[in-house]
């Protein structure tokens, strides 16, 4: 009897300790499933000439505007295009917007692609690549390292316009033509350029995409299908036919700003850029070493369903993305402390955003501790594609500078928002944002027209990995030379590459020699 009770109880022990043992390696699987990813590198193309997310904070915290005329570069007839008239057919009301004017330059030899090749490349593709190839390097990752490594790509994209209406292909370039016009293409010509062989994939969920392409890469991320993974998006009006199209809608602003959450809205600012953000799981990011710029914390993607209306708004789902996204972050409402609204500027879509945002993040908040709302649109107009990355760049860069950018352009908040007790508040002034006792948090909303709507969670870098210096300062003996190396492939780039070192010292950048060097 007594050994059988013994075999019995050993046997109990073994089950428990299995029991232990499964219930760990579940915890370790739903940890994994819900672990934060770290932004560690950023880079863009935007309106007003910002190329850096430098630029960009510059722009936006000094309440810039970057809404400009029509671009004379691109062989557009801007005399006929034009016509005040909204009842004139095949023009635009409108003679300003958001453009990257330079978004035809680019260096092929770079990137090893020959002239016809490059000719027959989308601006769209370029900017992927250069924009891709910057965030690796800001991250302190040599980009040919990443060859063979399971790096993702994860690009939003829309159907091409560079070809349009082309009534001469040059000799010997109508295949590359068909590849160079490829929204396919734009996150394999990434991978393929660096060799990197992660999942690529081009995403077109209209202007939610950028949004949807880091949700994306936070999934892949945290099912290890990769071990970094480059996420953004990329617009350039090529012709000017979605100028036209939203013109015959009567969708756009007449002069080309966008307004939102204003009495004063009066449509959508028409815009364009590309912006790409370098992502990795948060753990590997500490072991790595590599600095941290915020921390992505949940996110999540819904379709509108049957609306009333294919592209019209859609209020429930909206509230019900927002919820997700709480959800997929393990945080609560009152967890947030801003959001970075959506908000195209129109009678229509404002008042439904806010009606959204009111029901997930204002129920019962604190009258001391409201929902900051703000909307770079209204900087840079609506840049499509990229609309949702570039909320994410701006409001990285306001956790890094303690600073929440005011929104322009409104001449007083909307009469369409119930905004008493609501619980949110319009940025219509820029507010402090310092570190506190509980980490700083703020959503980035994004919803297409295609119906397709996505929300993320960011939050700032941890407190460790903030106070580490970015580059341990070199010791300099009295009277030393610190070398300040520049290089470059061409004559050309080296040239360009001192320029902006020269420019950056005499912008009284705040290092010392050993730092720049």
């Amino acid at each position: 009897m007594a050994h059988t009770e013994e075999k019995l109880l050993e046997y109990l022990k073994r089950v428990t300790a299995d029991l232990r043992q499964t219930e760990r390696r579940l915890q370790d699987v739903e940890t994994a499933g819900h672990e934060p990813i770290a932004v560690i590198g950023m880079a863009c193309r935007l309106p007003g000439g910002v190329r850096t997310p430098e630029d960009f904070w510059e722009l936006i915290s000094t309440g810039g505007d970057a809404v400009a005329p029509l671009p004379g570069n691109r062989n557009w007839d801007l005399d006929a295009l034009y016509d005040p008239d909204p009842e004139s057919t095949g023009t635009s009301y409108v003679r300003e917007g958001g453009f990257v004017y330079d978004a035809g330059d680019f260096d092929p030899t770079f990137f090893g692609i020959g002239p016809s090749e490059a000719l027959a490349m989308a601006p769209q593709q370029r900017l992927a690549l250069e924009t891709a190839w910057e965030a690796i390097e800001r991250a302190g990752i040599d980009p040919l390292s990443l060859r063979a490594s399971s790096t993702s790509t994860f690009i939003g994209c829309d159907g091409l316009d560079y070809a349009l209406g082309a009534s001469e292909v040059p000799e010997g370039t109508a295949g590359y033509f068909t590849i160079g016009n490829s929204g396919s293409v734009t996150s394999g010509r990434v991978a393929y350029t660096l060799g990197l062989e992660g999942p690529a994939v081009t995403v077109d969920t209209a202007c939610s995409s950028s949004l949807v392409s880091l949700h994306l890469a936070a999934q892949a991320l945290r099912t290890q299908e990769c071990s970094l993974a480059l996420a953004g998006g990329t617009y350039v009006m090529s012709s000017p036919a979605p100028l036209i199209g939203f013109s015959e809608l009567r969708g756009l602003a007449p002069d080309g700003r966008c307004k939102p959450f204003s009495a004063g809205s009066d449509g959508m600012g028409m815009a364009e850029g590309t912006g790409v953000v370098l992502l990795e799981r948060l753990s590997d990011a500490r072991r790595n070493g590599h600095k941290i710029l915020a921390v992505i914390r949940g996110s999540a993607v819904n379709q509108d369903g049957a609306s009333n209306g294919l592209t019209a708004p859609n209020g429930p789902s909206q509230e019900r993305v927002i919820l997700a996204a709480l959800a997929n972050a393990r945080l609560t409402s009152e967890d947030v402390d801003a959001v970075e609204a959506h908000g195209t500027g129109t009678t229509l879509g404002d008042p439904i955003e806010a009606g959204a945002l009111i029901s997930a993040y204002g129920q019962e908040r604190p009258e001391d501790r409201p929902l900051w709302v703000g909307a770079v649109k209204s900087n840079i107009g609506h840049t499509q594609i990229a609309a949702g990355v570039a909320g994410v760049i701006k409001m990285v860069m306001a956790l890094q500078n303690d600073l929440l950018p005011a929104i322009l352009h409104v001449d007083a908040p909307s009469p369409h928002v119930e905004w008493d007790g609501s619980g949110l508040r319009l940025l219509t002034e820029p507010v402090k944002w310092p570190r506190g006792e509980r980490p700083r948090r703020a959503g980035v909303s994004s919803f297409g027209f295609s119906g397709t709507n996505a929300h993320l969670i960011l939050e700032e870098a941890p407190q460790e990995e903030e106070a580490a210096p970015a580059v341990e300062a070199v010791a300099v003996p009295t009277g030393g030379v610190v070398p300040w190396v520049v290089s470059g492939r061409t004559p050309e780039a080296l040239r360009e590459q001192a320029g902006r070192l020269g420019a950056f010292v005499a912008e009284g950048a705040e290092a010392l020699p050993g730092e720049v060097g």
